[in-house]
């Protein structure tokens, strides 16, 4: 259980329910802020993630990061994924300057989210084309664009953690 769902006070001020998340983007989009969202497992935190996020960041407004839930990623990534728990997640993640918002979801996809905020912006990494990302049509249909960004694909954690199974 997170530190922080026994007291949701000291629950890291960026991380925000789905519920949270909408208002906040409400609240956002009145002062006339744009919403760029882009989404992962972000397992084992690695400068390949960084450079991801600092580029959605560059897109423009409020960043909001989508985190797959410990099943979600588990349904995605395999037996023995995540390494590090969701809320654990989350927590590095909003702490990072370039990231406004944090949200778990428990989905395969990130398609309830996008119709939740309806981003200007949906940004995923470059292991994706503009044509290849799963929501892209969703994301057309409420408004907004796709944008393949950061840098060639030479980190990620599964590779990390092959590297690793292989020295041990």
């Amino acid at each position: 259980m997170p530190w922080w769902r026994a007291d949701l006070a000291q629950r890291p001020q960026k991380v925000l329910t789905a519920d949270e998340l909408a208002r906040t983007v409400a609240h956002w989009r009145a002062a006339g802020e744009k919403v760029t969202l882009t989404n992962g497992c972000f397992d084992l935190l690695h400068v390949g993630h960084v450079r991801y996020l600092r580029a959605a960041k560059e897109l423009g407004g409020k960043l909001v990061v989508a985190v797959n839930s410990d099943s979600s990623a588990r349904g995605l990534k395999g037996p023995g994924r995540p390494r590090v728990p969701d809320h654990e997640r989350a927590e590095l993640l909003a702490a990072l300057a370039d990231v406004d918002a944090v949200t778990i979801f428990d989905a395969p996809d990130v398609r309830g989210i996008i119709r939740l905020i309806r981003p200007d912006v949906h940004a995923k990494g470059t292991d994706y084309t503009s044509e290849s990302v799963p929501e892209r049509d969703l994301v057309i249909a409420c408004g907004g664009r796709v944008a393949i960004v950061g840098d060639p694909k030479d980190h990620s954690t599964t590779e990390l953690l092959r590297k690793d199974e292989c020295e041990s």
